[in-house]
C-alpha cells in the first residue's frame, strides 16, 4: 500500500491486517448476467422502465399491482400470489400501500453517499489495494473510511470515502417530499424517538454536508500524506434509507443493517434498510424462502434444488476449519481466483 505509507515518519507507529484472498466484482455485469438468464426461462418476463404505482390484497388472497410503462405512459395491472419489494429506497413507500399489519410504526432516514475520485492516472496506477480503516468516534458504522481501488467497466479508479450527506429523498432521483410523505400516525412517534436517541448522528451529517474540498482532501491525507487537492473531485453515490422501527424500550431505533419484513400468510415480503452486499444477499434471501414458502422449503424437491446451488446448504461451519477450507477452496475455483 504505497499510497498510505509514502511519506509518513519512519518513527509512526502503523498497525494493519493484509489479506490476500480479496477480490473485485462488477455487480451491474452480474446483474445483467442473471437477468439475461432468467429472461431466458419459460414464463420469466423482464420489464424495464415500469414503475409499481400501487398495490392491494384481494379477496381471493391474491396481489393486484397497477403498473405504469414510463415510456409511453401505459396503465395497467397484474395479480401475483407472491410480491417481493426489493426496491431500495422505494420499498418503504411501497410496503406501507401494502396495508400489511407487520409494516406499521416502520419509518426511513434517507443518507446520501459521497466519494472523493482520483482523476490522476498515475497516482491510480500506484494504488492496487483496498485500505479499510475505523469510523470516527460518533460515527455510524457505514462511515469507516476505505481508500479503495475499484474496476469499473474494466477501467481502474481510485475512491476515498463515503463522506455523508443528507437529503430529503429516498431515491437518488427521487423527490424532495419522500420524507415528508413517509410520517403517518403510525411512525411518527418511532421516528421522532429515533431522531432524540441519535442526536450524535444529526450532529455528524449536519457535520459531513458542511465539509469543504479542503476539509475533505484534509481527511484523504490521513491515509494518504502526499495527496493533493487537484488530483480529485467529489461524486455523488447513491442513497441508503436506514431504517426507523417502534421500540417498547425507547420508542423507536435507528437500524443501520437490513430489515425483513412479511406478511404473516407469506404472500409479500420486503426489504428494507441499507443495500445488502454479497455477504449478505443469499442469506437473506433463504430467509425470505424459510419464512414465505415454509412447506416447500422442506420439501425433498426444494432441499434438493437448493443444495445444487448451494453446495454447503445447511451444513454447520462453527468451528469446523476444514469444512471452512473446502467451501473457500471451492468458492475460488468456481470464480476462477485460484491463478
Amino acid at each position: 500500500m504505497p499510497l498510505v505509507m509514502e511519506g509518513r515518519d519512519d518513527r509512526e507507529k502503523v498497525a494493519a491486517t493484509k489479506v490476500d484472498i480479496g477480490t473485485d466484482i462488477n455487480f451491474g455485469n452480474l446483474a445483467r448476467v442473471l437477468f439475461n438468464h432468467l429472461s431466458s426461462l419459460p414464463n420469466v418476463h423482464l420489464h424495464l422502465l415500469h414503475e409499481v404505482r400501487d398495490l392491494e390484497k384481494q379477496e381471493d388472497g391474491t396481489w393486484e399491482l397497477k403498473i405504469k410503462n414510463l415510456q409511453d405512459d401505459e396503465k395497467f395491472f397484474v395479480k401475483a400470489d407472491f410480491v417481493f419489494i426489493g426496491a431500495g429506497g422505494g420499498a418503504l413507500p411501497l410496503l406501507d400501500k401494502s396495508d400489511i399489519e407487520e409494516a406499521r410504526g416502520y419509518g426511513g432516514f434517507p443518507v446520501s453517499g459521497q466519494w472523493l475520485v482520483c482523476n490522476n492516472e498515475s497516482v491510480v496506477a500506484e494504488h492496487n489495494v483496498k485500505v479499510y480503516g475505523k469510523a470516527s468516534v460518533g460515527a455510524p458504522p457505514m462511515s469507516v473510511p476505505h481508500l479503495d481501488t475499484r474496476l469499473i467497466d474494466g477501467k481502474k479508479a481510485l475512491l476515498f470515502g463515503p463522506f455523508a450527506g443528507f437529503t430529503t429523498k429516498f431515491l437518488k432521483n427521487g423527490s424532495y417530499f419522500d420524507l415528508p410523505l413517509s410520517i403517518e400516525l403510525d411512525n411518527i412517534i418511532p421516528m421522532l424517538s429515533a431522531g432524540w436517541n441519535n442526536l450524535a448522528l444529526t450532529r455528524y451529517l449536519i457535520q459531513q454536508a458542511t465539509l469543504s474540498h479542503a476539509d475533505r482532501v484534509e481527511a484523504l491525507r490521513e491515509y494518504y500524506p502526499h495527496a493533493e487537492a487537484e488530483d480529485w473531485e467529489l461524486a455523488i453515490a447513491g442513497q441508503r434509507v436506514q431504517v426507523i422501527k417502534k421500540d417498547e424500550a425507547e420508542g423507536g431505533v435507528l437500524e443501520f443493517g437490513t430489515e425483513i419484513i412479511h406478511a404473516a400468510d407469506g404472500s409479500l415480503a420486503a426489504l428494507l434498510g441499507a443495500s445488502p452486499g454479497a455477504s449478505t444477499s443469499v442469506a437473506i434471501m433463504l430467509e425470505i424462502l424459510e419464512k414465505c414458502f415454509a412447506k416447500k422449503m422442506q420439501s425433498s424437491v426444494w432441499q434438493k434444488r437448493l443444495k445444487k446451488m448451494i453446495p454447503f446448504y445447511g451444513k454447520a461451519f462453527k468451528g469446523n476449519e476444514k469444512r471452512w477450507l473446502e467451501l473457500r477452496k471451492y468458492n475460488n475455483s468456481v470464480l476462477h481466483l485460484n491463478d
